[in-house]
């Protein structure tokens, strides 16, 4: 009687060969946009060179330009202010906006909700730059509105107002990021369960007590991925600004992607655009690794 043959089962080492086969696409991708792009902006930091001609080495010099020039310093002080408005305002917003989503019934009211704050997110922020430039003219819907509430005191062109500018561009950002947070933050309360809520309400608790309680640490993980995505979106802000602004009036708006576009492409001045690039990955890094580590603790 024959004996069927078994089928040889795959070794541990055979299956981590076949998973970084089935890797190295995407890995060959990553490493051909991603790191060789960033190994040779590191390798331009350390030169002076307009993109062109040929190139001479200058060590940190351009580095120490970056961290001594006053114009470059108040760049990165404009982005570190945009963090309020991209960060901060909208994860508090969408706090509160996805606790008060789901005390509602599931149902039409609550889909239609969701969709119209999520609606922002799918805009171009170009386009929405150019569409809020508009909203802000002193003709514009901004003023329209306050005009006709009793406020055209207070009207003004708020984009070309040295006072107003850098806050009304935050704003944009705060508009097209609450509903990213929001949504977010209410599939991250979908996963809370459900007999804490009940458990807290038997004590007697009301919304604020529910909120502090159980919902803001049970959103810990989620809270951290967003501040991670919204920092790095203020620090390295363009297309609103860009479209807005384009950094005026004089510097009041003038972040880090917009002063890199700048030096590289208007100056012609690459390994100064290189190293400003290298100093601002470095700061996106030193305040993105410090919350992703703060969410893990005690997990």
């Amino acid at each position: 009687m024959a004996v069927p043959k078994r089928g040889k089962r795959k070794t541990p080492a055979r299956a981590g060969y076949w998973a970084w086969l089935m890797l190295l696409p995407a890995l060959a991708v990553y490493i051909g946009f991603v790191i060789v792009p960033m190994l040779m902006g590191l390798q331009y930091s350390f030169y002076d060179w307009n993109g062109v001609g040929v190139s001479t080495f200058v060590g940190a010099a351009n580095y120490v330009e970056v961290l001594t020039n006053p114009v470059l310093l108040g760049s990165i002080l404009n982005a570190i202010t945009l963090i309020i408005f991209f960060t901060l305002i909208p994860i508090s917003v969408g706090l509160m906006l996805a606790s008060l989503i789901r005390s509602m019934r599931q149902g039409p009211a609550s889909s239609i909700a969701q969709t119209i704050l999520f609606l922002p997110q799918i805009v171009p922020l170009a386009a929405a730059g150019i569409a809020w430039s508009w909203m802000y003219a002193q003709t514009g819907t901004v003023n329209q509105f306050l005009s006709a509430i009793g406020l055209g005191g207070i009207t003004r062109s708020w984009l070309a107002d040295y006072n107003t500018a850098l806050p009304a561009v935050g704003l944009i950002g705060s508009w097209v990021l609450t509903g990213l947070c929001t949504v977010l933050l209410l599939t991250g309360i979908g996963k809370i369960d459900g007999s804490l809520y009940e458990a807290i309400r038997l004590d007697g608790a009301g919304w604020w007590r529910e909120f502090f309680t159980v919902t803001l640490p049970g959103l810990r993980q989620e809270i951290a991925v967003l501040a991670t995505l919204t920092i790095i979106a203020a620090l390295s802000s363009f297309d609103i600004i860009y479209t807005s602004t384009q950094g005026g009036p004089g510097r009041t708006t003038l972040v880090p992607g917009i002063s890199i576009f700048r030096i590289g492409f208007t100056q012609s001045d690459v390994g100064l655009a290189s190293a400003f690039g290298m100093v601002l990955m470095v700061l996106v890094l030193l305040v993105v690794l410090p919350i992703q580590r703060l969410s893990k603790v005690n997990d």
